[in-house]
């Protein structure tokens, strides 16, 4: 079976190369999937994509008429994924659900770690001979409430590594963990309890923006807010209203709402037009990565692994319970 690999990079090459079956062909584009780009999967019978493809209804109207009949997820989101029309065209459509969660909480706590005692601002300062400690005063993580929203897979392991830490920990989610019984609260107790807080959920219609000028309003003076979950999760023009204001105190920033035409890409020597987040950048109390919070060896193995399976069962005519339609 030939599959159209979109948004590759040599990192996605050099993953699949490892666990690709004989029965896949991957053709590798480093463009992302939209209308323009839907014609390079001409010939294939399924397609790879990425969490900034399109994969809206033109684009999945696109993808039936040249015959594609498997859209394989390297993601465990699928918000940029029309499933109506996908099932409407009789797409299958199947995700990573996990991978390497310990990979993005680790990267959550190295982001409110860097922020708290401030690492990046103290490694330049060493590097230009400068030992001065002035504006680098950070605070004990123990003994600090920590408010996680969202405790799937990757929020239940952000929530191990905060105990270590001896953080006193809230958590909110629709479903509740077993081995979290005793720490889940309502949405406003947690936003008013915590002095840092961290994403963990899906963007679904309910979650966007849950992060919003009424909700920054019920959190304390100072509060550390993290993200490496879904950008838009976030209403990123009320955020910069609370980092002007001081309601916000640090800000990590893994994903961004309007990333598509930003991250994965070496930009450095272009402009970037978006206003909003060229003035995130100014606030010295913000530390924003481009959507690597998931990438270790150990993730990427995982992705390309489960992603071959799902092209696998699919060819196979199996279910393997990661479809999102069938």
């Amino acid at each position: 079976m030939k599959v159209a690999v979109f948004s590759a990079k040599k990192y996605d090459q050099e993953a699949f190369s490892q666990w690709a079956d004989t029965n896949l062909k991957f053709v590798y584009f480093e463009s992302r999937l939209n209308l323009e780009s839907v014609k390079l999967a001409q010939g294939c019978h399924a397609i790879c994509a990425f969490v900034n493809d399109d994969l809206s209804a033109p684009v999945l109207t696109q993808l039936s008429a040249i015959g594609i009949e498997m859209i394989a997820l390297r993601c465990a989101g699928f918000n940029n994924v029309d499933l109506t029309a996908a099932k409407e065209l009789s797409i299958r459509v199947a995700r990573v659900p996990a991978y390497s969660p310990e990979a993005v909480a680790e990267h959550t706590l190295a982001m409110m770690l860097t922020l708290n005692r401030k690492l990046h601002k103290a490694y330049n300062r060493v590097r230009d001979d400068n030992f001065s400690l002035e504006g680098l005063l950070g605070f004990n993580m123990h003994g600090k409430t920590v408010g996680l929203i969202g405790t799937g897979r990757i929020g239940l392991a952000t929530a191990r590594i905060i105990k270590g830490f001896g953080c006193k920990l809230l958590c909110y989610d629709v479903q509740e963990q077993p081995e979290l019984a005793g720490h889940y609260t309502s949405l406003s107790q947690l936003y008013e309890q915590s002095d840092i807080l961290s994403l963990h959920c899906p963007l679904t219609p309910q979650t966007h923006h849950m992060i919003n000028a009424n909700s920054l309003a019920q959190m304390k003076d100072g509060v550390m807010l993290i993200n490496t979950s879904r950008g838009a999760l976030i209403d990123t023009k009320a955020v910069i209203n609370s980092l002007k204001s001081r309601k916000i105190g640090y800000l990590g920033l893994d994903v961004y709402e309007q990333e598509a035409d930003i991250f994965f890409e070496n930009l450095s020597e272009q402009m970037i037009d978006d206003d909003v987040f060229k003035r995130l950048l100014t606030f010295p109390n913000v530390l924003i990565t481009g959507h690597q919070a998931f990438f270790t060896k150990e993730a990427m193995q995982q992705i390309s692994q489960i992603t071959s399976d799902n092209l696998v069962s699919y060819a196979s005519g199996q279910l393997n319970g990661n479809e999102l339609t069938h």
